[in-house]
């Protein structure tokens, strides 16, 4: 499948080079701003088919709209539809028909005709304005994204903004300053100072470059601002309330869960981090998991954050320029890339073989300039160091500490370092397999994975509640708890505020079950949508509606089906236990199992608010 959206990717950038061409109106009419965008849409050789698409971007309607190109000699228009075609030369002009020049906000018209010959539009214009929507005018790049900005002399109700200069072919003209994704204001120089500011509020500024031609390239990466006064203050970033979500990178394929999903769900709003999963481990360094997810995949209007579909020519697309694209809109939100799991556990035993060079490895990958600003920090998901998971680990007690030390060396105080942590809390179970205590100085916060203690890869049963929060007459193993692994970490020394409980946000069931409360026989796994024995929250609320609670998660026996899952109510309990407990807040594996509205991500938000 991923092949096959690599093949649709690159049938795209196909077409649109032929003129992605956006223009503006007029600068005296800002306020009824339009964009002409041409497409090639048919070519038999002895000629082609053209189409250009008018569309209202602004917010009062247009009356009517003429578009204007110049083809290159021996390339012309032979005949139009849907609006009236006349040339001057190699300069074309198309005026609207007497009943398609009116266009209310939003809408927009198209009108085609037939071409001779081999060229291509440039130099597009939409009643008087230059081209500047991102296309290209062919034989002219648009200029390449500026760097980052940086803010100083943040004041109550201002701050300065410098960056980098770009780069065009042809020559740079200005700088648009976008504040929130909205031009406030153009620059010719790198540096510019906003004023008019709210204190103590938030903003997000970026940067896009504009050529002689009018081109804009791409938006740079945003900084946040964070004026000075007021009575807000910006949420923590460290391990103080923190609320954390896992976002996958395959989740974007089968599941059809992209970044924007955070948005329309509400969790954005609701959370102060997010974990990227996962990158991978191997040959002892840190290397990219997926690179089409991760930085290539280009997303239409409608998946895109911004609203603005990925161009075929943009230094950075896929996950990494979505999560950019996040942080713009949402500047308080951190963003760590989370490495290994289970499946990519496996390759942790060759770095701890060398520390500092699997640190420089990660180091370089995390910081490469094309994502720099994405980044807020490292997370290390090793199942499980000196133990066995999907593979048994023989590296030794203290090589989870090396790891963890070097990583904080290399990585420095401005960085985050995290890792998600085994809740085996059985004696001589996985929590004493490693040096976790003297690892805690070098991280920020663990992630405890107070889930999956049970599940039908006992296929037999007994039926048990697969994230418990206490234990209980009948449990199947003492020590598998979420009590049991925060007690015992907490003994070992590792302070409360750097322990995070976790919540996944799917349940585990067995089939073939005629009893209702935990404890019974099954035959197997029941079935689930992605794997056997696992389905989201999103789909048991409905299927397989809750029957009761047991150590405070819920369970329901429908049919012959058993499910274990934490619900809102559930969430609330393990909350306030956390608060009670002292910790520094909770994490869940992952946002694609909940519901659209986001309802698991709101509980934990209102139960640590």
């Amino acid at each position: 499948m991923r092949f096959r959206h690599r093949a649709v990717a690159g049938f795209s950038t196909f077409l649109l080079p032929l003129a992605a061409l956006v223009g503006l109106a007029s600068p005296a009419h800002a306020d009824t701003a339009a964009t002409a965008t041409y497409a090639k849409t048919q070519d038999w050789g002895t000629g082609f088919e053209g189409k250009w698409t008018v569309k209202n971007t602004g917010t009062t309607s247009i009356a009517s709209w003429t578009v204007e190109w110049d083809f290159p000699s021996g390339t012309s228009v032979t005949s139009a539809w849907d609006a009236d075609v006349t040339s001057s030369g190699t300069h074309w002009t198309a005026k609207n028909k007497s009943w398609n020049g009116t266009l209310a906000p939003g809408a927009s018209i198209s009108f085609g005709f037939n071409g001779a010959g081999p060229g291509s539009p440039s130099n597009c214009k939409l009643n008087g304005g230059s081209c500047d929507g991102g296309g290209t005018v062919p034989g002219d790049s648009a200029p390449t994204a500026p760097g980052t900005p940086t803010a100083s002399s943040i004041t109550d109700t201002s701050a300065k903004l410098s960056w980098t200069a770009a780069t065009d072919d042809k020559g740079v003209k200005n700088y648009d300053v976008l504040r929130g994704g909205t031009k406030v204001a153009t620059v010719t120089s790198t540096s510019y100072t906003d004023t008019g500011l709210t204190a103590g509020t938030d903003y997000s500024y970026t940067v896009q470059a504009r050529d002689t031609a009018d081109q804009t390239g791409p938006v740079s990466g945003s900084v946040a601002v964070h004026t000075t006064g007021g009575t807000t203050d910006p949420p923590p970033t460290g391990g103080s309330n923190v609320k954390l979500g896992y976002f996958t990178e395959w989740g974007i394929y089968g599941r059809n869960y992209n970044v924007k999903n955070l948005v329309t769900s509400g969790s954005a709003a609701k959370i102060t981090h997010i974990n990227y999963a996962f990158g991978n481990v191997t040959g002892g360094k840190c290397a990219i998991g997926d690179s089409y997810a991760d930085y290539d995949k280009a997303f239409t209007a409608d998946q895109s954050v911004s609203g603005v579909a990925d161009t075929w020519d943009q230094p950075l697309r896929g996950n990494f320029n979505q999560l950019r694209e996040l942080k713009a809109k949402y500047p308080n939100l951190k963003v760590i890339w989370s490495f290994g799991g289970w499946t990519w556990s496996g390759g942790f035993g060759a770095a701890a073989a060398n520390p500092a060079a699997f640190a420089q490895s990660c180091y370089d990958l995390v910081e490469d300039p094309r994502w720099a600003d994405v980044f807020d920090g490292i997370d290390i998901d090793w199942e499980y160091p000196n133990a066995c998971g999907l593979s048994c680990d023989t590296s030794g007690a203290a090589a989870y500490k090396n790891l963890m030390s070097a990583l904080r060396a290399k990585f420095g105080s401005s960085n985050l370092v995290t890792s998600a942590v085994t809740a085996d809390g059985s004696s001589g179970g996985k929590i004493d397999a490693a040096d976790y205590a003297g690892a805690a100085q070098y991280v920020d916060w663990y992630n405890v994975m107070t889930y999956d203690f049970f599940g039908a890869w006992d296929a037999q049963g007994p039926t048990a509640p697969h994230s418990p929060l206490t234990s209980y007459s009948g449990i199947p193993k003492a020590g598998f708890t979420t009590a049991d692994a925060i007690a015992k970490y907490k003994a070992k020394g590792v302070p409360a505020k750097k322990l995070l409980i976790g919540i996944g946000f799917y349940g585990r069931g067995w089939t073939g079950v005629t009893q209702d409360a935990p404890g019974g026989t099954a035959t197997g796994p029941a079935a689930g949508t992605y794997e056997q024995g696992i389905e989201d929250y999103k789909v048991l609320k409905t299927s397989c509606p809750a029957t009761g609670t047991i150590a405070g998660t819920a369970y329901a026996h429908c049919g012959s089906n058993w499910w274990s899952y934490d619900t809102p109510a559930t969430i609330g309990t393990k909350m306030t236990w956390a608060k009670n407990q002292g910790l520094g807040g909770a994490f869940f594996w992952e946002f694609s199992g909940d519901t659209s509205n986001g309802e698991l991500v709101s509980a934990i938000n209102s139960g640590l608010s």
